[in-house]
């Protein structure tokens, strides 16, 4: 840890807006195997992704677009992010490709050898790079 008074553990929530929550919700929850934690009226939807940190759930939630002001969207002119990566078991890599590829979609994958990840590449329904990331031995 630096000097200064606080230390990040760990990524505690990503939010994606879309305005195909059904869709969007099936993909993550039948393809990439989240389990829902919670579908609010408004359709907005929580994902556990792992226990996190020092009891905080890390979570992927999706958020319809008209939730909250002044969101404009992810236009790379409107935003920056590039993609996201969940980790898997490096054991399951060869079974996550052979799911996703059954299911119609057109992943990809990479070997990052500078850290040793084996990535799988996919698109979700709105267009986002969800990345799934193993390694076969712990860093």
């Amino acid at each position: 840890m630096s000097e200064a008074a606080f230390g990040v553990r760990a990524l505690g929530e990503v939010v994606l807006r879309t305005g195909r929550l059904d869709e969007m919700r099936a993909f993550y929850r039948d393809i990439i195997g989240l389990e829902v934690m919670r579908v609010f009226e408004d359709g907005m939807t929580f994902f556990r992704l792992a226990p996190g940190f020092e009891g905080h759930t890390a979570v992927l939630a999706l958020f319809p677009l008209d939730r909250g002001e002044g969101w404009q969207g992810h236009e790379q002119s409107r935003s920056t992010l590039h993609h996201f990566a969940l980790s898997i078991p490096h054991a399951e890599h060869a079974a996550a490709l052979a799911a996703l590829t059954a299911r119609g979609l057109e992943p990809w994958t990479a070997f990052h050898e500078w850290v040793g990840w084996h990535s799988i590449y996919v698109h979700d329904p709105d267009g986002n790079t969800v990345e799934l990331v193993s390694a076969p031995e712990p860093a």
